[in-house]
């Protein structure tokens, strides 16, 4: 069951849902979701110095991005197929039964920008900012500024708490997160093999 906009506003009062800082509930508030703001820190692929990725050697991913810090009063150009990691200004913080989806804001979208390409369930327990996937499929670029609302969180209960919630998960590997953080895919490689 997808909460309403009087069970989200009740589960953040009783600090069931924790978001941090609090928002402002007059702009940020809709009917089944909260709009999250666009963080300072941007990671961005150095293409140019880099042949390819490969998700088998860490040094692969993490030394192919470079992290770019914007003021608060300056754009961030989004230039027509670019790929950038971002992160929310909000923390969020889920209980053991609810689970966060995370959803592009159409406003946003409709300047051709996508927020995520498929990471958006936030499973319950989760804490930290969110990552998200920012791309731009149109063909013009287009300036995001730091503190625009730039997507959505709505909130699910599953059918019973779980049984290891994500910040407990011997794997997990985005827990706690405040900065857009570099896929961490080579460790489930080095662990599977």
């Amino acid at each position: 069951m997808i909460l309403s906009d009087r069970d989200i506003v009740a589960a953040l009062e009783n600090g069931r849902i924790k978001i941090d800082p609090m928002p402002d509930l007059e702009r940020q508030l809709g009917s089944v979701s909260v709009d999250f703001r666009l963080g300072t820190t941007f990671m961005v692929f150095e293409h140019s110095r880099y042949a390819y990725i490969d998700p088998r050697h860490p040094h692969s991913i993490g030394d192919a991005m470079r992290t770019i810090e914007v003021a608060e009063d300056e754009p961030f150009i989004m230039q027509p197929g670019d790929f950038a990691l971002a992160s929310t200004v909000e923390v969020l913080e889920l209980p053991d039964d609810l689970l966060g989806r995370l959803e592009g804001r159409s406003s946003i979208a409709r300047l051709g920008i996508t927020v995520h390409s498929t990471a958006a369930v936030f499973e319950p327990g989760w804490i930290g900012t969110a990552t998200m996937e920012l791309s731009n499929l149109g063909r013009m670029a287009v300036a995001l500024y730091p503190g625009m609302r730039v997507c959505a969180f709505s909130f699910e209960t599953v059918s019973s708490p779980v049984m290891t919630p994500y910040r407990l998960k011997a794997n997990n590997k985005y827990a706690g997160q405040i900065d857009p953080r570099a896929s961490l895919l080579s460790e489930e490689n080095r662990n599977e093999n």
